[in-house]
């Protein structure tokens, strides 16, 4: 297949483009590069997808309708998988407006894009964060998510509104796809794993919200991907036994499907931290905080969805996950 990955040059996106090549699919990836983080490390997960065959990167800003609806137009591409968003539960409380650009204008002209070009099936980033003051776990597809602590979770649960009405109005099979906290080598600078490992090897203070009782369903990022690609080569079709009177929060009688994506393995922050240090070889200088606004208590996926529909299985305990991330990250910054 020929498919398109919007926010290619980050984290998820690269590493799927990357797994989507190797299998011999051909990938149109686009991004707009921004400085949200580092500009350098997103143009090194580009080179390294450029050095493979069957990729072409095309630099475009997906809240921009006009280089949108032309570049659907010319890519003849058969399925789509959006990644591209302005990221991040504290920048959203700062920076509101960005997450009106990307969020929701930019996915509005993805579902325009989808519509008007036979895309066979569109699977698009949601969050776990749209679990937001729901205080039951695991965290399940068919609870009520309608109480978001961040903007950035709003703007994720207004997008799988959004592909809903596209499922339902247009027949476009739409997957929405819930991460939990991704971690892995070529991860995002501003995520813990990034932030905790430079301050442990840099022998600055670390900043530990919550006084460390935080839980959070780390995945690994070939998990990840792999759920990404089990979901897109499932298009959903319309359950036939969804009810008005009694609706699920998680299907519809429209081609539309919800995921979590996670290890189901929540983990303490304090212990992960400690993994952390051995894996890098130095003490953490904790700093303890409160909770900060927008922040939850704890993330558990109840994955039970995917692993019945596509066969998903997370397979990289936290140990061996911090143990890959910390060879990279000593190897790509030297330290």
């Amino acid at each position: 297949m020929r498919i398109l990955v919007t926010g290619a040059a980050g984290f998820i996106g690269a590493e799927l483009a990357h797994t989507l090549l190797q299998r011999g699919d051909e990938v149109v990836g686009i991004d707009n590069l921004n400085d949200y983080y580092d500009v350098g490390l997103k143009q090194a997960r580009l080179a390294r997808l450029q050095a493979l065959p069957g990729f072409r990167f095309i630099h475009a800003d997906i809240a921009d309708s006009v280089q949108m609806q032309r570049l659907f137009e010319q890519i003849d591409c058969s399925r789509v998988v959006h990644l591209a968003a302005q990221a991040g539960v504290r920048y959203s409380i700062d920076n509101p407006l960005s997450y009106g650009q990307s969020n929701l204008i930019g996915f509005i002209n993805v579902l325009e894009g989808c519509r008007h070009n036979g895309i066979e099936h569109l699977v698009y980033a949601s969050s776990s964060s749209v679990y937001g003051a729901n205080e039951t776990t695991p965290f399940s597809v068919h609870d009520n998510v309608d109480h978001p602590v961040s903007l950035y979770a709003a703007t994720k649960r207004a997008n799988e509104a959004m592909a809903h009405s596209y499922s339902h109005l247009y027949g476009l099979p739409t997957t929405g796809l819930r991460f939990f906290t991704v971690y892995g080598p070529w991860g995002r600078p501003d995520m813990s794993p990034m932030l905790f490992a430079d301050a442990i090897t840099q022998g600055r203070p670390l900043k530990v919200f919550n006084y460390g009782r935080h839980k959070r369903d780390f995945t690994y990022i070939d998990d990840i991907v792999d759920g990404v690609i089990r979901a897109l080569d499932r298009v959903p079709q319309g359950d036939p036994n969804w009810s008005g009177t009694h609706p699920d929060p998680g299907s519809s009688k429209a081609p539309w499907r919800l995921y979590n994506i996670g290890a189901s393995r929540p983990v303490e922050l304090l212990h992960y931290i400690e993994l952390l240090e051995q894996a890098l070889g130095a003490k953490a200088q904790k700093e303890m905080l409160p909770m900060q606004p927008g922040d939850v208590e704890s993330t558990y996926a109840d994955v039970t969805e995917l692993m019945r529909d596509t066969g998903y299985r997370p397979k990289i305990g936290i140990e061996e996950g911090i143990e890959r991330f910390a060879r990279w990250y000593r190897d790509y910054y030297d330290r």
